[in-house]
């Protein structure tokens, strides 16, 4: 199964100049609790969470109009491409500790979004009265992973007292430039 079969296609983006009062408003219209930030040629160049929102607000002590999305995105980012393998996608997602990945096509352009939620959804859906065990295992997997490492930095001595990090993407661009 391929990843352009489960992304989302229709994926709400900010800009970097932009400011987080607007994204916070995309993300509350949109019912979703993160965008990708592209550049002016709708390649991926960060990722923001409501999270994300919250601690550059707490940190910063300034209003949300007066903060830009590029000051508060996660500027590291992992992608993986339309015509990949789903399993590829869910590799990159558990090494990464993601919940959302998004999609590019050959030329590094957002095309969409694929989430641990797509695949859960996708996991649920009846195959002769029953469910794809192997997706579901899939999604425990990342979301363990996911939880294993917040578990880790939470409880170690080390660890920083907050951190946006935490759900920062790496990004393969070093391959496509």
């Amino acid at each position: 199964m391929d990843v352009k079969r489960l992304m989302r296609r229709q994926v709400p983006t900010c800009k970097p100049d932009d400011t987080l009062n607007t994204a916070a408003r995309m993300m509350w219209e949109e019912g979703c609790g993160a965008v990708p930030v592209v550049d002016v040629d709708f390649r991926p160049v960060g990722f923001l969470t409501d999270r994300d929102i919250c601690m550059a607000a707490y940190t910063q002590g300034r209003a949300l109009r007066d903060i830009s999305v590029g000051t508060a995105m996660a500027g590291k980012l992992v992608c993986c491409e339309e015509g990949d393998e789903l399993e590829h996608a869910a590799q990159l997602m558990r090494d990464n500790c993601l919940r959302r990945l998004p999609v590019v096509d050959g030329r590094g352009v957002l095309v969409g979004l694929l989430s641990l939620d797509d695949i859960a959804c996708e996991s649920q859906r009846s195959l002769r009265g029953a469910t794809d065990r192997n997706l579901t295992g899939l999604v425990g997997e990342i979301y363990g992973r996911i939880c294993s490492m917040r578990c880790r930095r939470r409880h170690s001595p080390d660890a920083p007292v907050h951190s946006s990090s935490l759900d920062a993407p790496k990004y393969r661009q070093e391959q496509r430039s």
